[in-house]
């Protein structure tokens, strides 16, 4: 139903209406002068129009329309914005970065072990025919500190701005160095390559423990747990080793000891310096050989050195040379690849992957040296090895 009402009467001042020239003009008909009451001239308008008024059920269903009339436009251009966008949604800088990080340790951790392999066979090979294993672990080292010198020197690698601060706190990492790699060494002379790697295999247990007591770290007791099957698995194989040595038993522990500490301090010392893991450990080899060729020239010394070597040399041959020179220049390699990963992982991380190499390292040298190996032994290996596993699991 429409009706038509009077619009109530408008009242203005004339000369507010002629003084304003934005209002739009009235149609005449609709305007009526009055009288003014003081002066007598028209300047009162008065202005009345006819409304429409609408019922309430017409004007509901009008806003109703109106209202899905604007919601139909506005899904369309979402459609159509959409529709118009041209690039793909992607993944995060930060995702791709973690991803290719985690390529480039996967690498590094590849590398490093095959590069420790062959290391082990090389360094074996020549301890069964020049027992020595001070002179062997120098000339590790020199050959480590040549390799660096003449990469700096053709720049090849960048070389290291150092200072003394530098210097002084890479000292406690290469003594701890110099003590783990004569260590391993002297053990790797008195007994077969699986069982020392087996012993070092329970290298986790000293970083949790010297984690726990000198730094002050605390672990989930999962990750106390995993350390049962490691410690058990390397006592049992080596109660049920054939060749048991004591001497290369507490080799093998003492390396594992000194490989912790190193560790620790060389994250420590590569915090906040400009020098990359390669710099780092070609310097790091450097001081280890300084400090370790006294006591090498002490120990055994160059007569004991010059009847070994001849020896060795009248029963291998020229080859000797080469197995020398291989296992001191594949040591190097294997140990930069390491402090490469070490400049991108943790200590703990990186004792682990430490430990699972060994798993390559047991069996290719079981395979090469045909070392016998019995069921029980293999079973405390096993057990050591899942222990690591389970290690590795509770620290993630």
């Amino acid at each position: 139903m429409i009706s038509s009402l009077k619009q109530s009467t408008l009242a203005f001042n004339g000369h507010n209406i002629l003084r304003s020239r934005s209002l739009v003009p009235v149609p005449t008909r609709h305007l009526q002068f009055l009288p003014s009451a003081n002066t007598g001239r028209n300047s009162i308008v008065s202005l009345s129009k006819p409304l429409h008024v609408v019922s309430p059920e017409a004007f509901s269903n009008s806003l109703k329309k109106s209202l899905k009339h604007e919601k139909e436009q506005s899904l369309i251009k979402c459609k159509a914005y959409e529709a118009e966008k041209s690039e793909p949604i992607s993944e995060s800088p930060v995702t791709k970065s973690e991803a290719a990080r985690r390529v480039k340790i996967g690498i590094y951790f590849a590398t490093w072990w095959a590069l420790n392999v062959i290391f082990n066979i090389y360094n074996k090979k020549v301890l069964n025919a020049f027992p020595f294993p001070w002179l062997t672990s120098t000339l590790s080292l020199a050959a480590g500190s040549l390799i660096m010198l003449i990469s700096w020197a053709l720049r090849i690698a960048e070389t290291p701005k150092t200072d003394l601060d530098f210097w002084k706190t890479l000292f406690p990492v290469a003594v701890a160095h110099t003590i783990g790699h004569v260590a391993a060494t002297v053990s790797m002379s008195k007994v077969a390559v699986s069982f020392t790697h087996i012993i070092k295999s329970g290298e986790p247990a000293f970083s949790v423990l010297v984690s726990r007591f000198i730094l002050g770290e605390t672990f989930p007791p999962s990750v106390y747990l995993s350390l049962v099957p490691i410690i058990g698995g390397c006592g049992l194989a080596a109660l049920t080793e054939l060749n048991f040595n004591m001497t290369g038993f507490i080799g093998a522990m003492i390396s594992n000891l000194a490989f912790v500490f190193r560790n620790i301090f060389s994250k420590r010392g590569m915090k906040g310096k400009s020098v990359s893991g390669m710099n780092y450990y070609a310097c790091l080899s450097m001081l280890s050989l300084l400090i370790l060729t006294p006591f090498a020239i002490a120990v055994e010394g160059p007569l004991i050195w010059a009847l070994g070597f001849k020896e060795a040399r009248s029963q291998i041959g020229p080859q000797i040379i080469w197995w020398m020179a291989a296992q001191s220049v594949f040591y190097h390699l294997y140990n930069q690849v390491s402090y490469m990963s070490l400049d991108e992982i943790s200590p703990l991380t990186f004792s682990i992957g430490n430990t699972m190499k060994r798993i390559s390292v047991i069996v290719s040298s079981i395979i090469i040296f045909h070392t016998p190996v019995q069921p029980i032994n293999a079973l405390g290996a096993a057990i050591a090895i899942l222990g690591t596993f389970l290690y590795s699991q509770a620290k993630q």
